[in-house]
């Protein structure tokens, strides 16, 4: 049996550990830094077996250095970006199997927050980087809003249970975001009641299901009547193309 455990860095991010819980065995997603994962490999007795790398970004690759000074493990980054410390280029198509846990892995290829992003599919859960937030997408850094639309296209039409595990707590900022561009969704409105709460007590607000994104996450939403009226209005004009809408919002959403 596996245990997700969220490893809380710098000032909002998530590092995941995954666990078998019988063996100790374990990987490691997108470390931005080695301190905290080495006190929880200590406290937990864990075997670390190998390290997945979303992105190119510092707040996600920090700790590898660091990590692989106490142990030699495989590192899989994006093939299509460099990464100090990366050992295993991966993208599209390729497949990990990390025995010690029973996973294989898959891998998406899901450009749009940068160049060469990759996202791990694996037992009904998406590691998905700074992709595809709760409730929200990652900023455009360095690739298209064509890219990125294609990019969460292909996580949304991942099944509806799969469990989504992303960067960074961002999820009540985002629901903000999401409840203006749809002011008449319920589900939005009780969604943002919820994680404020457990904000408040000090609890990951994460994973989320692809079903509950999909039901409450603009970005996801770009074929919806109530998210192409509200961009259409903030845009000033008709918007037909769900990309045209999707680049919309993200342009609302970084001044929001």
């Amino acid at each position: 049996m596996l245990e997700i455990i969220p490893v809380t860095a710098l000032k909002d991010n998530y590092i995941w550990v995954v666990k078998n819980k019988i063996t100790s065995d374990s990987l490691i997603v997108d470390p931005s830094e080695h301190e905290p994962v080495l006190k929880l490999i200590e406290f937990e007795k864990l075997n670390p077996r190998a390290i997945l790398i979303t992105h190119h970004h510092w707040d996600h690759v920090g700790g590898i250095v660091g990590i692989r000074e106490k142990f030699n493990i495989p590192v899989y980054t994006p093939k299509k970006e460099r990464v100090e410390g990366g050992t295993n280029p991966v993208g599209e198509g390729d497949t990990i199997f990390v025995s010690e846990l029973d996973m294989e892995i898959q891998i998406l290829d899901v450009p749009g927050h940068t160049s060469g992003a990759v996202a791990y599919y694996t037992r009904n859960m998406v590691f998905s980087g700074d992709t595809l937030f709760a409730a929200g997408c990652g900023r455009l850094f360095e690739g298209t809003a064509e890219q990125m639309y294609a990019s969460l296209s292909k996580i949304k039409n991942l099944p509806a249970q799969t469990l989504l595990f992303c960067g960074h707590e961002y999820t009540v900022a985002n629901l903000k975001f999401a409840a203006t561009v749809e002011n008449g969704n319920d589900m939005i409105k009780e969604r943002l009641a919820e994680a404020i709460k457990k904000r408040e007590g000090m609890q990951p607000t994460l994973p989320t299901t692809l079903e509950t994104e999909n039901q409450t996450n603009p970005f996801l939403r770009c074929n919806e009547k109530s998210v192409i009226d509200s961009a259409s209005n903030y845009a000033g004009r008709s918007l037909d193309n769900p990309v045209d809408v999707f680049a919309t919002i993200r342009d609302w959403k970084d001044s929001f």
